[in-house]
């Protein structure tokens, strides 16, 4: 048997920490009778070395457990930090001047006509002030509750250095709306310096009037419970926008494809036409006149067709080879809807001469007004689909005899308006829908001839 010298178990000892199990076991059992030297003669020493019982490996695992879950914090935090302000915050509409009315009128009430109030000019001229700042609320949320709070952390102060009892009138209530504003606006910079001011406000509140640990917990959970409902309404919205966007690039894509064949077709005929004037240049000099004519027409048709197309999104994917849709095709929806309710088709006006995307698009618009209609309109026996054209606009009008059955906007049909909105809105027209005057539901489109922005 091996028999290692007295260096050897040394150096183990030292650098034992990064020593497997295995490795010690071996060691130690082959050096449990050492042979050393002293003045000459061999000496004999047992070392019981024992394996640990728990393996060094479990510390390491749990370790590296804690470790992956603090990453998995630092980087939410680091996600809330960078979070930006959510978009289009309202501005100040009439609803909030009257909120900020009835405020003041009640702050002022209580203030004068309300018994025992400690500090009563200093409270009243607080909550006065302070209702004001709600008009800026969801423009500015961190401002304003840095001063709402801050103001109310200094009264706060102000009390615990005089002795006095708690100052404040029962109209500074309005203060719940704060946190809701400032995690339903703000960004995720202002939302953590604001909940800093918030929960400072809510610890010296419970320090100058603390009633209980009940009372305490249920005042807190009452101011912090709007921050939540703002994040979830946050949340909802982001995500109801997103579809929004989805519904409106799959329109794009779909118009993007209709032109790119209307676009095709012009190309290829000034390809042709180019091809034969190149034939008969010489022979017959009027044709090749005849012919550069016709390129012109087409190449400005091209560019008419092409100035729609900028902007819309075309992805990859199997093209449709089947025919373009047109005006005359909306006849043929009234038979493939079925018998009830019935579907009435009437065209007219001048309709010759439309552009492609024109034709397509008012065709993709009586399609889902029929179908919206057929699946929403309750108890309708009949569906009037009208088509109206003149010199400068198409006209097309769905209207229907059903009841009136609201639907959510985020339903199929609202995010179908959406599209047939964004369609006509491509094209330079216009989509109004809603419930007709006496009864069922009306969709009217109107959208230029050429198709372009006026």
């Amino acid at each position: 048997m091996f028999l290692p010298d007295s260096a050897t178990l040394v150096n183990f000892l030292k650098n034992r920490d990064r020593l497997g199990p295995a490795d010690s076991l071996n060691l130690v059992t082959a050096s449990q009778g050492l042979l050393g030297r002293h003045i000459g003669k061999l000496v004999g020493c047992a070392l019981d070395f024992r394996p640990a019982r728990r393996p060094y490996y479990r510390l390491t695992r749990r370790a590296l457990r804690f470790s992956t879950v603090g990453v998995v914090l630092r980087n939410a935090v680091r996600s809330l930090w960078a979070e930006p302000r959510a978009p289009h915050p309202p501005t100040r509409v009439w609803r909030d001047w009257v909120l900020v009315a009835v405020l003041v009128l009640t702050a002022l009430l209580e203030g004068l006509l309300r018994e025992q109030v400690e500090w009563r000019p200093v409270a009243l001229v607080l909550a006065v002030a302070l209702a004001w700042t709600l008009l800026w609320r969801r423009t500015h949320p961190l401002a304003v509750v840095a001063v709402t709070f801050g103001a109310v952390v200094a009264l706060d102060i102000a009390v615990l250095v005089a002795g006095a009892e708690p100052v404040g009138l029962d109209t500074m209530i309005f203060v719940v709306l704060l946190p809701y504003s400032l995690v339903r606006w703000g960004a995720g910079r202002e939302i953590g310096i604001g909940l800093v001011f918030i929960s400072t406000a809510i610890v010296l509140g419970l320090v100058v009037d603390f009633t209980g640990i009940v009372e305490a917990v249920i005042g807190g959970m009452f101011l912090l419970f709007p921050a939540p409902l703002g994040a979830s309404v946050r949340y909802w919205t982001s995500a109801r926008n997103r579809e929004r966007d989805q519904v409106k690039l799959r329109e794009r894509e779909q118009l993007a494809r209709e032109l790119h064949d209307s676009v095709a077709h012009h190309v290829s005929a000034i390809a042709i036409r180019a091809q034969a004037g190149r034939v008969v240049a010489a022979s017959h000099p009027g044709a090749a006149m005849d012919a550069l004519e016709v390129i012109e027409g087409e190449a400005s048709r091209t560019l008419a067709e092409l100035r729609i197309m900028v902007g819309a999104l075309r992805t990859g994917g199997e093209p449709d080879r089947a025919p373009q849709r047109g005006v005359a095709d909306i006849e043929r929806l009234a038979s493939l809807a079925g018998e009830k309710p019935r579907v009435e088709v009437e065209l007219s006006g001048d309709l010759e001469d439309l552009r492609p995307a024109v034709e397509a698009a008012i065709y993709r618009l009586a399609q889902e007004s029929i179908t919206n209609a057929i699946r929403h309109a309750r108890h309708a026996s009949r569906i009037d689909v009208q088509v109206a054209g003149d010199d400068g606009c198409v006209r097309l009008t769905v209207r229907d005899d059903g009841d009136f059955s609201p639907f959510d906007a985020g339903s199929s049909t609202g995010y179908g308006l959406v599209g047939m909105t964004e369609r006509a809105t491509l094209l330079g027209g216009t989509l109004e829908a809603g419930p007709s005057p006496d009864r069922g539901w009306t969709v009217t489109a109107v959208l230029p001839r050429g198709g372009t922005r006026t």
